[in-house]
C-alpha cells in the first residue's frame, strides 16, 4: 500500500513500544545494547490510532520510518556525536539480522527478516529503515497478547539484559511474578556459548538486571531459584504489580491506563569525605598561623612599652 493511501494516523504524546508478545520474548542473536535501543525507538513510531479511535491493521500501518541522532540522543543521553556512530553500525545489523520467533507447543520456530530497506545519511544525521510485511503483523496493536510500555522506562539501563529484563516483566506486570525456565532465559537473553557455567550466567545476566532496575525504579524485584534435584531449572521473579485504569472512549471502547513504576530520584554526587577534610585543614590551619605572626609584632611593643615606664620611674 502506498504511503498517501494509508489512513490518517494519531499517535500518542509519549513514544509507546508496542510489540506481540512472541517478539518481546525472541532471539536478537548479534543485537548490542545500543543496536537494540535503536529498534525499540524505530518500533515506537509506528502505530497509533485513526480518527475513529481504532487500532490501525498491519497492512494499514506505515513500514518506513526515520530516525535522527537527535531524537535518540535527547531520549538516551548520548552525545550527538556518539549517535552518528550507533546509528550508523545498527543499519549493518538490522538488515543482516533475522530473528528467531518460538512457534506455538514447541512445535519450532520461524526465523524472519526485520528489514527490508536501511539507509545511513551522515549529512543529515538520520537513517530510515524499512520493516519487512513478515514483522509488521508482529508489531501490529491488537487487544490481546501484546507487550506495551513507554519507551522512556528503559532510557537510563546500561544493560541489554537489564532492557531485555525489564520487556518480559512487561507481560506479568499486573500479577506482580514471573516464571521462567533457565532456557528461556538463554534464549531471551541470546547469550549463545556465553556463560556456560549458571552461577556467571546469573550473576551478569539477570541478578545484574535485577540490581539495576531496582536502582532506578521503586519495583522491589527480587527472585528465587527452583531446582530439578541438584540443578537450577527454573528462576521466579517477584516485584510490585502494575495497576491497571480502565476508561471509556467517546466511542465506547475500552483502554487501559498503566501506572508506570516511580522512578528513582538519584541524589546529586557529594563531595568525597577525603576533599571535605583537606578543605577543612586548610581553612582552620591557615587563619591562626597568620594570627600567630600577626600577634608577636604587637606583643613585643606592649612588653618594650611597659618596660620603659618602669625604667623612666627608676630613674
Amino acid at each position: 500500500m502506498k504511503k498517501d493511501s494509508l489512513p490518517k494516523v494519531f499517535n500518542s504524546k509519549t513514544l509507546k513500544v508496542y510489540k506481540n508478545k512472541k517478539l518481546n520474548h525472541a532471539n536478537f542473536s548479534n543485537f548490542t545494547h545500543n543496536d537494540y535501543q535503536v529498534y525499540l525507538h524505530l518500533i515506537s513510531k509506528i502505530g497509533g490510532v485513526d480518527k475513529l479511535g481504532k487500532y490501525l491493521q498491519p497492512q494499514d500501518l506505515q513500514r518506513e520510518h526515520k530516525l535522527t541522532a537527535k531524537e535518540f540522543s535527547e531520549l538516551f543521553n548520548v552525545s550527538v556525536s556518539n549517535c552518528y556512530v550507533i546509528l550508523k553500525q545498527a543499519v549493518d545489523v538490522l538488515m543482516k539480522t533475522d530473528i528467531r520467533i518460538e512457534k506455538p507447543n514447541d512445535t519450532g520456530f520461524w526465523r524472519i527478516n526485520i528489514c527490508s530497506m536501511a539507509e545511513y545519511n551522515k549529512y543529515s544525521g538520520c537513517i530510515i529503515v524499512k520493516f519487512t510485511d513478515d514483522v509488521m503483523p508482529y508489531l501490529a496493536q491488537v487487544k490481546e497478547k501484546f507487550t506495551l510500555y513507554n519507551l522512556k522506562e528503559i532510557a537510563n539501563f546500561g544493560s541489554l539484559y537489564t532492557t531485555r529484563l525489564y520487556e518480559l516483566l512487561q507481560d506479568f506486570k499486573t500479577t506482580g511474578w514471573m516464571l521462567k525456565s533457565v532456557e528461556e532465559l538463554r534464549n531471551t537473553f541470546a547469550t549463545g556459548n556465553k556463560f556456560k557455567a549458571y552461577k556467571d550466567f546469573k550473576k551478569y545476566t539477570f541478578a545484574h538486571a535485577c540490581q539495576e532496575i531496582n536502582d532506578n525504579y521503586d519495583i522491589e524485584l527480587r527472585f528465587e531459584e527452583i531446582k530439578k534435584g541438584r540443578k537450577i531449572v527454573e528462576v521466579k521473579f517477584f516485584f510490585k504489580p502494575t495497576k491497571v485504569i480502565q476508561r471509556f472512549d467517546q466511542n465506547g471502547q475500552v483502554h487501559n491506563t498503566y501506572i508506570s513504576p516511580t522512578a528513582k530520584i538519584k541524589p546529586e554526587k557529594r563531595k568525597s569525605v577525603k576533599s571535605s577534610k583537606k578543605i577543612n585543614k586548610l581553612i582552620d590551619v591557615t587563619p591562626k598561623h597568620t594570627l600567630v605572626e600577626e600577634q608577636q609584632p604587637v606583643s613585643k611593643n606592649i612588653f618594650m612599652s611597659l618596660f620603659d615606664k618602669i625604667k623612666s620611674k627608676q630613674n
